[in-house]
């Protein structure tokens, strides 16, 4: 990584992630495989800031460990890359399991609990579609019709409150890293 540590993909530890690789890495990954529109790819990093606002606009009284975990919920990305969901699917469980190692790490690291609950992880993947479907819309030629076919309606009172901002990687990169810092001050 670029902070110096050296990082075993298959048997990641906490003592080994640093945020500053993280928001580095997200902040270079393309979501949609690159496939937007805009002057500056959309990234993981956006994304990610992106699900915890969402997150955060649907549960304003969530504790700061849940937000945490919404805007972590794509950081083993910044090792292993955002695949689309069909690829995921073909390379089969091998990735989740992967991900799973390299997101147990990373929660331990920052004093969240190694998986997230099962119903804070549904709130966050909520969110996670939310931003998809916004994505779709604005960057990557869906239509709405088709958007709503794959990620679900979302609600239009919740839409007027958020935008997307293509930002260049290095601006996108200290969002993350300021955004985190809050967060940790209040777990």
């Amino acid at each position: 990584m670029l902070s110096g540590r050296r990082l075993d993909l298959l048997d990641p530890t906490p003592i080994d992630i640093e945020v500053e690789d993280i928001a580095h890495g997200l902040a270079f990954v393309s979501r949609w495989n690159g496939q937007t529109k805009g002057d500056f790819p959309y990234t993981v990093a956006e994304h990610s800031l992106l699900v915890e606002r969402i997150f955060a606009l649907r549960h304003p009284n969530a504790p700061a460990r849940n937000r945490m975990a919404a805007l972590l919920h794509d950081a083993p990305e910044y090792v292993i890359g955002d695949m689309i969901t069909p690829v995921k699917a073909a390379v089969g469980h091998e990735y989740g399991a992967l991900d799973e190692r390299l997101a147990s790490a990373i929660h331990i690291r920052f004093g969240l609990p190694a998986r997230t609950p099962a119903s804070v992880k549904q709130q966050i993947k909520r969110a996670d579609r939310i931003s998809a479907w916004l994505e779709a819309v604005t960057l990557a030629g869906f239509s709405e019709s088709e958007a709503n076919r794959f990620f679900g309606k979302p609600d239009a009172d919740l839409l007027a409150q958020l935008d997307l901002t293509l930002r260049p990687p290095v601006e996108v990169r200290a969002a993350f890293l300021k955004r985190h810092e809050e967060l940790m001050r209040l777990l």
